[in-house]
């Protein structure tokens, strides 16, 4: 049975767009807040959402998604609730939703139990930032039978035969981070993109989703005819932190994601 994941990449491709991957921290400001995000931003354009588990110690991102997770925790935002939430979302929203985060809550969880919950509640696609391929069979022995996307992660670093080995374990899409360090660093080169998108289309027919980096619509609309998918994270999170107190917190989120899916198809079109 197709995932709502594939899914999703298979309907954008057979009319010509390219998806648009949103990231949030789940619980910033509160969960209740995220839970009127989601169909928020379904609604203005975005295909495809990471939810971010709050962690204490988010070695891969930046600043901007680092104090969101202290305030989400602070909030107390822990992965039982943010299934829960899922698990009520589920019942008015079909956006696929993967959970973005650290191995540790998950450990914390349960692995076994951790992927029953999860899939029970309605999440299409997991992806561990801490956990590489060598040591993710002991949550991946759970997660592929319960149908869970383990997506990855590609850095520009990466060589030929590591990605290879990285991709031929890849299920749902394949993240391609566009830039070195940590996330909301620096801006992506499209030349260099460009050819490192190339490469990984010759190791996969997985789509590639671009990621870390890229804020601006017109950073997406340049990004766009390079990929199958553009990720952004730390723009919106920063957006939601700034306003997040705001009552006009839903609606400047969803003017900011609508004019990001605006320039993702002008640059796809070439417009």
């Amino acid at each position: 049975m197709m995932g709502r994941i594939e899914q999703k990449f298979k309907a954008l491709k057979k009319v010509g767009r390219k998806a648009f991957v949103a990231y949030l921290t789940a619980g910033d400001p509160d969960l209740e807040a995220t839970a009127k995000l989601i169909p928020a931003l379904e609604s203005a354009g975005v295909d495809i959402l990471e939810v971010g588990v709050p962690f204490s110690d988010p070695t891969a991102d930046g600043p901007v998604i680092q104090t969101a997770s202290q305030r989400a925790l602070a909030k107390e935002a822990t992965l039982g609730k943010i299934l829960a939430m899922v698990a009520e979302l589920r019942k008015t929203c079909e956006i696929p939703i993967v959970l973005f985060g650290y191995y540790n809550p998950i450990l914390s969880y349960g692995p076994e139990r951790f992927a029953k919950d999860a899939a029970a509640c309605g999440v299409d696609g997991i992806l561990v930032v801490d956990l590489p391929p060598e040591e993710a069979d002991e949550l991946r022995r759970f997660t592929d039978k319960a149908g869970l996307a383990f997506i990855t992660l590609i850095a520009p670093t990466t060589n030929s035969r590591r990605a290879d080995k990285i991709l031929r374990g890849a299920t749902g899409f394949v993240y391609y981070i566009s830039i070195t360090g940590v996330t909301g660093t620096a801006i992506p080169q499209p030349d260099d993109v460009r050819r490192d998108v190339e490469r990984l289309r010759g190791m996969t027919k997985l789509p590639i989703a671009v990621g870390f980096g890229i804020s601006t619509p017109a950073q997406a609309s340049a990004i766009a005819p390079l990929a199958d998918g553009i990720v952004i994270g730390s723009a919106l999170v920063r957006l939601i932190g700034e306003n997040g107190q705001s009552a006009g917190l839903i609606e400047k989120a969803s003017s900011y994601a609508a004019e990001v899916r605006r320039a993702i198809d002008a640059g796809d079109r070439g417009c």
